[in-house]
């Protein structure tokens, strides 16, 4: 058992891009107050002791929370949060109830719930996911030196690091955790305490939710966070369905939940307050996606309606994790696809292909350098970017190029207040102070 432990917290580790100290990255985002730290992969728990829901719910805290349902005939353990915090969460809700472990739950694939499933697991736990999850594991499987060198980038763990590249492509080569897979529902009793456990597809197609109908408790995974959800993730994704979302909340919001017990983040009690976020999310999640698609009927590119669709404010639930402009441009191309209509775009030039032509008519790297300085001392930090970037493509190891990327992307990570934003950004630096300190002599 010890060494499938080790196996499965090696595949997590490499999941999340855990591959060497986690340095002291602090994401602009958090360090402004913008954005709900509980969304950040970084963040480690600092409990002392399980947190109780009611008499029977307890939590663990972390980037995911561990929950626990203590009854007379063993004890549920819904998510199993990250490999490297599992040990202190099984710590703290042991601490509570150390009886055997009946059944671990799984809302979904994603490595920051099943990080500490062997840590949990004992010889006759049931460990119970919606079935697709088979699928997304061999998926996440399948694709793991791309999410790994992503999410090392998204989440700000250490940059130098690389997976071993292969030419071995291994499809349906991942460990399979649950032992009991389920199509749209399953139930259970244990203790005298019921357990319903429900199909809601939303950020993953295996998503599912617990409903504990005798205490009117609700565990939503990733269903709800306090913020806009990851419609798309720039680490990442296949398409996630608006729509799905959108019927997902329905569900939920029909049980009439009186507590509400999110995978991230703080709980929400009161019958009352619950269907209000509900149904607010639900209504912010239907805006952008009938907004999109009425922008695709009327023929306007992606472009466009990224800029132009925003939250109305009766609907702002806030974007420190997921981003109204990136949802767009997921329903845009999670229904329509990459080409976009225009004739070009069809070969395998790509628009950075013309760009060393285009810096050497306006004269070289460092004549487009003078170009891009005035838009980013007038604060038009993107456009200055995309100058940069077309120097930079004519002259790699351009200094005043290198220079003045690492400036446009310091003012725009200075201003994020978004996790994922504030990510990528701080890669982006990294990666332009290792260029100019290490880089390509140039002329």
């Amino acid at each position: 058992m010890e060494n499938v432990y080790r196996k499965c917290l090696a595949a997590m580790l490499l999941l999340v891009g855990i591959q060497g100290a986690m340095g002291d990255y602090k994401p602009e985002a958090l360090a402004n107050g913008g954005a709900d730290p509980s969304l950040h992969l970084q963040q480690s728990s600092k409990q002392t002791e399980a947190q109780q829901i009611n008499e029977v719910i307890y939590k663990a805290t972390g980037f995911g929370n561990t929950f626990m349902v203590v009854t007379e005939e063993g004890n549920v353990i819904v998510d199993t949060s990250m490999a490297n915090v599992a040990p202190l969460h099984k710590k703290l809700l042991s601490a509570v109830n150390s009886g055997p472990v009946h059944s671990i739950i799984l809302t979904h694939g994603h490595g920051d719930h099943t990080g500490g499933v062997e840590l949990w697991r004992q010889p006759k736990t049931k460990v119970i996911a919606q079935e697709n999850m088979v699928e997304f594991l061999h998926y996440q499987k399948r694709l793991e030196g791309m999410f790994n060198r992503s999410n090392r980038a998204q989440f700000g763990f250490d940059l130098q690091s690389e997976l071993q590249p292969t030419t071995q492509v291994e499809n349906f080569s991942a460990t399979i955790l649950p032992n009991t897979l389920f199509e749209e529902e399953l139930n259970f009793t244990l203790g005298g305490k019921i357990f319903q456990v429900l199909h809601t597809p939303a950020e993953t197609y295996d998503a599912l939710t617990v409903w504990m109908p005798q205490y009117k408790a609700a565990f939503v995974g990733d269903l709800f966070y306090e913020s806009f959800p990851n419609i798309y993730t720039l680490r990442g994704t296949k398409p996630r369905w608006a729509l799905d979302y959108i019927s997902s909340l329905n569900r939920v919001i029909a049980l009439e939940p009186e507590i509400l017990l999110p995978s991230h983040g703080k709980s929400i009690k009161g019958k009352e307050n619950i269907r209000k976020a509900l149904t607010r999310y639900r209504d912010a999640i239907q805006y952008v996606h009938d907004k999109t698609v009425t922008g695709m009927n009327q023929g306007k590119d992606v472009y466009a309606l990224m800029r132009e669709i925003h939250l109305p404010d009766e609907l702002n639930v806030g974007e420190s994790y997921g981003w109204v402009s990136w949802s767009v441009r997921g329903i845009f191309e999670g229904y329509k696809g990459w080409f976009d209509g225009n004739p070009v775009t069809m070969y395998d030039q790509s628009p950075e292909s013309v760009y060393g032509d285009l810096v050497a008519l306006a004269g070289g790297a460092d004549k487009v350098v003078i170009l891009a300085k005035p838009l980013l001392e007038k604060g038009d930090n993107v456009k200055a970017l995309r100058l940069v970037e077309a120097a930079l493509v004519a002259e790699p190891g351009n200094r005043g190029a290198l220079k003045l990327r690492l400036q446009a992307l310091t003012k725009l990570r200075k201003n994020a207040s978004n996790l994922n934003e504030s990510g990528w950004l701080n890669f982006g630096i990294q990666q332009t102070k290792r260029q100019l300190d290490f880089g390509v002599k140039t002329k």
